[in-house]
């Protein structure tokens, strides 16, 4: 079963999205048991799963999703900026802004996305070379379907057996979303040379097209 091999220790120190060492290894998360019922129209999601970058990158490469925004969840307004986030300081982590068309891609699916390649949810305050409160994976719910969903999602993913190591990702109270810079916005389409991108981030995007080919767009949609 899946696990990440250990960062070397000199990979450890906080940054905000530190430079690359080595590409991630991706696995296929369970389907979901709960389907998410969903009326129509356009629904938002929040997911927080380490460098906004890679999360926004994927979920951008989603059939059915018509934006995805980076920002920040969990603090104030006052802190909501990238050098004070990144310093690890704050309440904040790195999230992204999902806005979805459930009648394309379900939550449960994106859910299934999010966790087969983007964050792995046996990382505490942790996901890739980047380390802090601020790259917690978290879900973060905005509807009573979408909490349901999530909640049933995790402990099917406790109780699959898939992973070696305890599931610690957890569910967050919807607070406050704050955009994130502008030059953050699309950053590894605009960015795709950046070596955080080619290590870390253009990988998670090929897992989706190899493992959830139904899913992926070629075309990456801007936030």
């Amino acid at each position: 079963m899946h696990l990440k091999a250990l960062l070397a220790a000199g990979t450890l120190a906080l940054a905000a999205c530190a430079p690359a060492i080595a590409a991630e290894t991706h696995f296929p998360a369970p389907a979901a048991e709960r389907t998410a019922r969903e009326q129509s129209g356009l629904k938002t999601a929040y997911f927080a799963g380490g460098c906004f970058w890679g999360v926004e990158a994927v979920f951008s490469h989603v059939k059915g999703v018509k934006s995805a925004v980076s920002g920040y969840h969990g603090g104030n307004k006052a802190t909501a900026s990238y050098r004070q986030v990144s310093a690890g300081f704050t309440e904040h982590a790195e999230a992204v802004k999902v806005v979805y068309d459930p009648s394309v891609v379900r939550y449960d699916e994106l859910l299934r996305i999010f966790f087969s390649v983007v964050a792995d949810p046996t990382l505490r305050n942790r996901q890739g070379p980047d380390v802090g409160a601020q790259y917690r994976a978290a879900l973060i719910p905005v509807s009573a379907e979408q909490r349901a969903v999530a909640s049933a999602y995790l402990a099917q993913m406790t109780k699959s057996g898939v992973w070696d190591e305890p599931i610690v990702t957890g569910i967050e109270p919807a607070r406050q979303f704050y955009r994130a810079e502008d030059y953050h916005q699309d950053f590894a389409r605009k960015n795709p040379s950046h070596a955080y991108i080619r290590h870390w981030d253009a990988p998670k995007v090929a897992a989706l097209k190899a493992m959830y080919p139904s899913h992926y767009s070629a075309s990456f949609q801007p936030g």
